[in-house]
């Protein structure tokens, strides 16, 4: 079955390039120009991607990504007409798995779409070997577990909801406890080495796994920084 993509852009011309390059593609593609429509096409369509441009009529992208982050987990990649590191650092916050910034080579942003896809098809693909595991495999650092059979989190017996992004960039950083990790390292083995972005990535995902397991997450005391280096997780 064809992968499903939404295109949410304002800019008709654009929009319609869009669409007419990813059906080439072999993909199933919708599109709207407006947040709100955004919302109800995703919300029936259940797209395994979203090109979600940020400047949108009625609601804009960031709250779009905001609301359907919530709802779904879809790969979500923001579209923003400017150079704008803000921009960039919201869209990541928000839920944004990529960002592309116009004016782009279509030959990109179809690479940035299989990449996405190629990622949510593996995380599937992992979740489903195991319907019934006989064991459960983990890894304890005190109040904190990670449950590798089922992929969860606990703190204090209590779970821990993380992204799926989060949860690979914890587990990571678990079987290379005590270890200094470079920003580029962590990007290219968590993130893969076909991944288009910058090391921010990795900042942003490890502020919000501080504030999830860390008991003060200004002073970190498991996921430490290592200055001019990176980060080492001490458990």
């Amino acid at each position: 079955m064809a992968e499903k993509i939404l295109i949410v852009e304002d800019e008709l011309a654009l929009q319609e390039t869009l669409a007419y390059n990813l059906k080439k593609e072999g993909y199933t593609v919708e599109t709207v120009g407006n947040g709100r429509y955004a919302l109800e096409s995703a919300r029936k369509m259940k797209p395994d991607l979203i090109v979600l441009d940020i400047m949108l009529p009625e609601m804009d992208g960031f709250e779009v990504a905001r609301i359907l982050r919530k709802e779904m987990s879809s790969a979500i990649l923001m579209l923003t007409a400017r150079d704008d590191e803000i921009d960039r650092v919201v869209g990541l916050e928000v839920g944004a798995d990529d960002y592309l910034t116009k004016p782009f080579s279509m030959r990109e942003l179809i690479a940035r779409v299989k990449a996405q896809l190629r990622r949510t098809r593996l995380l599937r693909e992992e979740i489903s070997k195991s319907v019934e595991p006989i064991k459960h495999e983990t890894l304890t650092f005190e109040n904190l577990t990670i449950d590798l059979t089922r992929r969860e989190v606990t703190l204090n017996g209590k779970p821990v909801q993380l992204k799926p992004k989060e949860y690979e960039l914890l587990l990571f950083f678990a079987e290379h406890r005590r270890q200094m990790l470079s920003r580029e390292f962590i990007l290219e083995r968590v993130w893969g080495w076909d991944y288009i972005g910058d090391s921010r990535t990795v900042d942003v995902h490890v502020r919000w796994l501080r504030q999830k397991i860390e008991a003060d997450a200004a002073e970190p005391k498991r996921i430490v920084t290592v200055r001019g280096g990176g980060y080492r997780f001490e458990g």
